[in-house]
């Protein structure tokens, strides 16, 4: 598995695989072509057919600046992956002088069709969930000390914690903002209004509001367009941190523990990343909101106390539970049901972690075989339900607003 400095990035919103990746692409080619006098790209699958609502023509634009830019919207994804594009470099004829074709494959992450070896080099030597617990009960130590022992020297301390606190700015920007998201749904802020409601209630009563108003408030941030954090996707970026928020917050749990819970989260999301797939447009939703429950399960069920096998068994438990979950943004955009998810998926993690401590971590299904299943369950998904708008909840809007205009 790579770094999780790969896992969790910070950049803009509202989407890791159609702005950080593309953006990240512009900014390579645009190195690699400082004489260009202009450029073209050519989006082409899930980037085209979301890209507007996701902002991917913006970001690479932004990318490419001040040269001028064409941007070139083809519906049909290339074989490789449906995140594809393709860069040209003009000269001043209009000539393409250079090209380059790669892919945006998920939380931001590129890769190339040749290429075989991801983008960044391996960092762990376990490759399963089954290699991290063996080494949890051979070395008798708590999961998050293997991100310790893996990364390089001072890496929890230095960029997990700066992590941390990007993650509480992203909720607190949310959580002192009102008004409308930008594109066509016209759809208010709600995270402020929650967690002010939350509060009114008993602490028993109030978890539920409380865990969603912080998941809203990074949601809609990156719905804006704002700066967060991927965990592990900027669709679903909102559930780690609402979870390691009101753990710290409300249960006034130590950085020093939350961090290492960030640690732990960053395995679960990871293995994922390298055993199935946190792409929307490969695999559905499962595998950016069901992933990121996955982790924040695993988080709350490591500061709880559970052992290694309970923080296991809570991570296969939330994604097993969004096993074939769609991903129909309503108009391209990353707000409806993306918003809600996030909120849903955070209190979904904290009763997955519950349920797990009152067990042993004894269970029938590993999270590997889970992980497994989520990857060809989203393989066998209609790309209709793959983050093209082309059905779904994104059709039934349309539906619905049609009927209501006869």
């Amino acid at each position: 598995m790579q770094s999780l400095r790969y896992l969790y990035r910070y950049g803009m919103g509202p989407s890791s695989s159609h702005t950080i990746g593309p953006r990240n692409a512009a900014d390579i080619f645009k190195l690699r072509t400082p004489d260009a006098a202009a450029y073209r790209v050519t989006l082409y699958g899930s980037l085209s057919l979301t890209g507007k609502g996701h902002l991917t023509d913006q970001a690479v634009m932004q990318g490419l600046s001040p040269a001028p830019c064409e941007i070139i919207w083809h519906n049909e994804p290339l074989s490789f992956h449906p995140n594809g594009m393709k860069f040209e470099a003009l000269d001043s004829a209009g000539q393409c002088s250079q090209e380059w074709t790669t892919f945006s494959i998920g939380g931001g992450e590129l890769r190339e069709q040749e290429g075989s070896e991801s983008e960044h080099p391996q960092m762990y030597t376990q490759s399963s969930m089954q290699d991290v617990l063996q080494w949890a009960i051979d070395s008798g130590r708590p999961l998050w000390q293997l991100v310790e022992d893996s990364e390089e020297p001072d890496f929890i301390n230095t960029y997990l914690a700066d992590i941390w606190e990007k993650m509480k700015i992203s909720i607190d920007r949310g959580l002192n903002k009102d008004g409308v998201l930008h594109g066509g749904l016209h759809l208010p802020r709600k995270a402020r209004d929650v967690m002010v409601k939350a509060r009114r209630l008993k602490e028993s009563e109030a978890r539920t509001g409380l865990l969603s108003g912080y998941a809203l408030a990074v949601a809609e941030e990156n719905a804006d367009g704002g700066y967060v954090v991927t965990a592990p996707t900027c669709g679903s970026s909102g559930i780690v941190p609402s979870v390691l928020y009101y753990s710290s917050y409300e249960k006034r749990h130590s950085d020093r523990s939350i961090i290492n819970a960030l640690a732990t989260a960053g395995l679960i999301g990871n293995l994922v990343k390298e055993n199935g797939s946190i792409s929307g447009a490969e695999v559905g939703c499962q595998g950016e909101v069901g992933v990121a429950c996955a982790m924040a399960a695993g988080a709350a069920a490591q500061l709880m106390g559970g052992s290694s096998h309970q923080i296991e068994y809570a991570a296969e438990m939330a994604l097993e539970h969004h096993l074939g979950l769609t991903c129909d943004p309503v108009l391209g955009l990353v707000q409806v049901p993306c918003i809600e998810r996030n909120a849903f998926a955070a209190v979904r993690a904290m009763a997955c972690a519950e349920y797990a401590l009152l067990t042993d971590g004894r269970h029938l299904i590993s999270f590997d075989k889970v992980v497994e299943t989520m990857r060809k369950t989203g393989h066998d998904i209609l790309s209709l339900y793959r983050e093209t708008s082309l059905g779904g909840l994104a059709t039934a809007f349309f539906e619905n607003n049609n009927k209501e205009s006869v």
